[in-house]
Parts: C-alpha cells; structure tokens; sequence
C-alpha cells in the first residue's frame, strides 16, 4: 500500500511559512504543509528564476520570491533548504526581517557548524531550532518533490542550549505531522552518528564510482554495461547533490574524519583476513552485517522491496 498522509489541520501550526531553497527537500516540506493545512501560506525563496517559475507552475507554493526580506517579513517558520555552506549569508540577509517570536530552522544534514554559522546573527527574540529530516532521494529540484517524502522517516532535532521550549515542542508537531518519527539529540551527537551511518557512505560511493570512471577508459566500456546490483547501488548515492555534499563534507570533517580512520582499520582486517584465506572472520562478519540489514527492515526504515522503501502517494 502506498504512503498516506493524515487529514488536513482545521487550524494551521504556523501563519506564514517561508521555505529558502527550492529543491527535493524544500518543495516536498512545501507540498505535505499546503496539503496538511500546515501553514495559512507557503513562501518559496530562491535565487533562480527557473526555480520560482517552476514553483508557481507547480502550485506547491503561495508566493514564489528571490526577495528573502520579502519572504521572511511576518513569517512564524522560516526553513533553511539552501547547501550548508550558504547558511551564514543567508541568515545574516535576512536576519534584520525576522519577527520576534519566529522560528529559524533548516535541514541539513550536519548541525554543528551550522549552529555556529545561524545563532550569531539571529537577533534576540527570534527561536533557532536546527533540523534534520533523514530522507531524500538522488533526485533534486523542484519538480522532484512529493508530500510523503518524510513519512515514517526520522527527523533529528538539535536545539541549542538555552533553546525556547515551546518552539521546540511547536516543530516537533510540524515535523510529526508530516509522518516523521522525530527525536531530539545534542548537534554533536547527531554529526558523529550521521557522519557513520550517512555522510561516510556517501564518500564511499563518491570513491567507488569514480574508482569504475577511471576504470572505465581500461576495460572499454564494460564496467557501465556490466554493472551488478551492488555498483547500481552505489551510483544512486553518488548521483546526490554535489554541491550540497561538498559542504556536508568540509563542515563536519572531525567526525567522518574519525569515522574514516575507523573504516580504514576495519579495512585493513578485511583485507588481511581476505589474503590469508580466512574464511570464518569473513563468514563472521558477513553474518553480522546481514542482520543489521534485516534490523533496519524490521524498524520500518526500509522494505525488502528494491525501491529504498520510497513509495509516492498518488
């Protein structure tokens, strides 16, 4: 059965949302809120033109504007959608616009750093309650969104200390309502788990596909045509954003650096038990991943269907 979304609000969360960024995850926030009577008015922001036109062709969005004055001047929820490396810039365009008592959030996937390039330039009054929706696909823009996009999936608040309760409590139901089983954690807690189970695979797959790129030239064209499931895999994580992932990288290198040299030092076992014919180390472990996978389909974080568990309502 597809995805469903629940009925519609009777009386919005918010009076005026305005989402900055305009791609996979902005317009699919957009969609679930216009369609869950989240907020009385929706404000796409971006810097392209194309993007605004395809926005208001598409009717995800209310107002469609690259004004981020205009946009955020009255809003009770601005969301940060742009690449982490934009994050400063845009909060301090903005910041003289925001509305005592608005809430500042995003959606990047490291909360560290971003925390340190929003809170500074936030004037006093206004509420900063970082965000990470754990989903997406490798698809990007505007046309790529959908409204079930973070149905049964996580979304990982970070909130500061000295964060107002009330507007935390208030996103968590935002969040909630879209179908995402929300939890709260500190920003470096969030960067080391997700540098392990998000940003450092996504190196990995940068670093297989363009080990095959290289090879490619070699074999004449036979890595491509005989591509097996596993390598598909890999290059659906390697057609991700890449300008959002080169920012993922160089703001949270502490922690994939860390986790690379623990990969590194597993590697290195890996490699040695493979040269020495030792068979029941990688049975061992090969048993041991296979129930980690089965661990993540039980949760409900994915089907064994081959479609990474994204179904789209209709």
């Amino acid at each position: 059965m597809p995805e469903r979304l629940g009925p519609p609000r009777r009386t919005p969360l918010f009076q005026r949302l305005a989402i900055i960024g305009f791609g996979l995850i902005g317009s699919s926030i957009a969609r679930a809120a216009k369609r869950l009577s989240l907020a009385g008015s929706v404000v796409a922001v971006d810097c392209e033109e194309a993007v605004l036109q395809r926005a208001r062709a598409l009717g995800v969005a209310d107002e469609a504007t690259a004004d981020l004055v205009v946009a955020v001047r009255g809003a009770d929820l601005v969301i940060l959608c742009v690449p982490v490396g934009a994050y400063a810039a845009v909060t301090q365009a903005m910041a003289g616009a925001l509305a005592p008592g608005a809430i500042v959030s995003d959606v990047g996937s490291v909360k560290g750093a971003v925390i340190a390039q929003v809170q500074p330039y936030l004037p006093q009054g206004v509420h900063f309650v970082p965000a990470h929706p754990v989903a997406g696909t490798e698809h990007s823009g505007p046309d790529a969104g959908f409204a079930t996009l973070f149905h049964n999936r996580w979304c990982i608040l970070t909130p500061p200390d000295g964060a107002d309760g009330q507007a935390v409590d208030k996103l968590r139901e935002f969040w909630a309502a879209m179908g995402s089983n929300v939890e709260i954690m500190s920003a470096q807690h969030h960067d080391l788990v997700l540098a392990i189970t998000s940003h450092v695979p996504h190196l990995i797959a940068y670093n297989i596909v363009g080990t095959a790129a290289d090879l490619e030239e070699v074999t004449q064209s036979e890595v491509i045509k005989f591509s097996a499931g596993g390598f598909r895999d890999f290059t659906r994580i390697a057609a991700s954003d890449p300008t959002m992932w080169r920012d993922v990288f160089l703001n949270n290198k502490e922690a994939v650096l860390e986790m690379l040299g623990r990969f590194n030092e597993d590697l290195a076992s890996l490699q040695r038990a493979i040269r020495w014919g030792d068979g029941e180390a990688l049975f061992n472990l090969f048993t041991r991943t296979r129930a980690i996978r089965r661990g993540i389909i039980s949760l409900g974080q994915e089907t064994p269907e081959p479609d990474f568990g994204r179904r789209r309502e209709e």
